[in-house]
């Protein structure tokens, strides 16, 4: 477990201190768990954003297209 030490703005930590109480959580324990989501919400923005590149990409719809033919051949036989 690493120490991390960091100012919050006044107004943010008011409501982290009422956010705790509220949840009878540890504050710590409530910067990790908003940490958690909101990394995990930045990995799914993302993959996301790399999505919508591909569905750009020609040469990408190309191969995919490819792909669906050759499932569609299989469940056929």
């Amino acid at each position: 477990m690493v120490t991390f030490t960091s100012t919050i703005p006044d107004d943010l930590s008011r409501q982290l201190n009422e956010k705790a109480r509220a949840l009878s959580l540890p504050k710590n324990k409530l910067i990790e768990n908003a940490l958690r989501l909101y990394l995990e919400h930045l990995e799914k923005a993302e993959y996301i954003k790399s999505y919508k590149r591909a569905s750009d990409d020609t040469d990408i719809l190309l191969m995919a297209e490819e792909g669906m033919e050759d499932y569609f051949r299989q469940l056929e036989e």
